[in-house]
């Protein structure tokens, strides 16, 4: 029997001029300074296409267009479950002001892997590089 809390949880993946959005969890969150892809939960009757506008608005004052959905990844934690709903989004208006996370950074595809992510965020890493891996070679 498990008394694990499960949150399910939206992930942008912002992409602009070839770059993506990775944001730097502030000091008195939880997973301090740990690198995510920026979101959060979704409320109750809420879809994740919305509960992705509303916290990258809330989170970083912009306005953003939700894209192509990749696969949820599920991440176990010590207390809780994390479950991430993955989207690949891009920017329609706005300037980026940091409301919660204590920086950003703009990264090339290839890298992301140079930060220290939240656990959780690098399934998404890789199956967003699978993906643009493709897209690159399709053409």
């Amino acid at each position: 029997m498990s008394d694990l809390r499960q949150i399910h949880v939206t992930c942008a993946i912002i992409e602009q001029d070839g770059l993506v959005l990775a944001a730097q969890r502030s000091a008195a969150m939880s997973l301090p300074l740990k690198w995510e892809f920026p979101g959060g939960k979704i409320d109750p009757g809420e879809s994740p296409e919305d509960c992705m506008r509303r916290e990258l608005l809330e989170e970083l004052g912009v306005h953003v267009r939700v894209g192509k959905g990749l696969p949820p990844t599920s991440h176990r934690y010590t207390k809780l479950t994390v479950t991430l709903y993955p989207y690949i989004c891009a920017i329609e208006s706005g300037e980026i002001v940091l409301h919660e996370h204590a920086a950003i950074a703009w990264l090339a595809p290839e890298e992301l892997h140079a930060l220290d992510w939240a656990e959780a965020d690098l399934p998404v890493i890789e199956a967003y590089l699978r993906e643009a891996y493709f897209k690159a070679f399709a053409h």
